[in-house]
């Protein structure tokens, strides 16, 4: 496993749509922080969004959603390669990029990083379209400056169109953090 020498603060997006969608979350949290390379700082309240899908006949169960910052010593790559394999651990299946999942984990920042890679973009290319990853993100991290975007996390989640902050729906349920 790829170390740096620096301790780094990074941002994932978790979520899932199949199976016991909050005891995988919290499984998912406390596999990342039985990691000796990798601190849980803070996770996010949890919230319930409908599924991305590319069309609107394809129905999914909404998903569980939330985001957590870490500290780690990993590199970027090695971090993601970590990410992966407890998506795996946990059930999730890769067959098309819109399938319903067991679990997802997202690396949205590392640091102030900007990395084209094949296997891995820095900011997460995405996420500031997302009011599922920005509102939660925005608990935890309000004033981390994007480094593309050059606003700070609170400030992308307030400007997202106001019928995509009202779709998410905070869960009511109990997720179990064991950590």
């Amino acid at each position: 496993m790829a170390r740096s020498n620096l301790v780094q603060r990074c941002a994932i997006a978790l979520g899932s749509n199949l199976g016991a969608r909050s005891l995988i979350l919290a499984n998912a949290l406390e596999l990342l922080a039985n990691h000796p390379a990798i601190e849980v700082v803070a996770v996010s309240r949890w919230y319930c969004s409908p599924a991305v899908t590319p069309s609107p006949e394809i129905s999914q169960p909404d998903y569980l959603n939330g985001a957590a910052v870490l500290q780690t010593s990993l590199t970027p790559l090695a971090l993601l390669d970590q990410l992966l394999q407890i998506e795996t651990h946990l059930g999730r299946v890769r067959r098309d990029r819109w399938d319903a999942r067991t679990l997802d984990l997202d690396l949205l920042l590392y640091g102030q990083i900007v990395l084209q890679a094949p296997e891995l973009t820095l900011p997460h290319p995405r996420m500031c379209d997302r009011a599922f990853v920005l509102v939660p993100l925005a608990e935890i991290a309000a004033d981390w400056v994007h480094p593309q975007a050059q606003q700070t996390i609170i400030e992308l989640s307030e400007a997202l169109p106001m019928g995509d902050r009202q779709q998410l729906r905070e869960f009511k349920g109990n997720l179990e953090l064991g950590f």
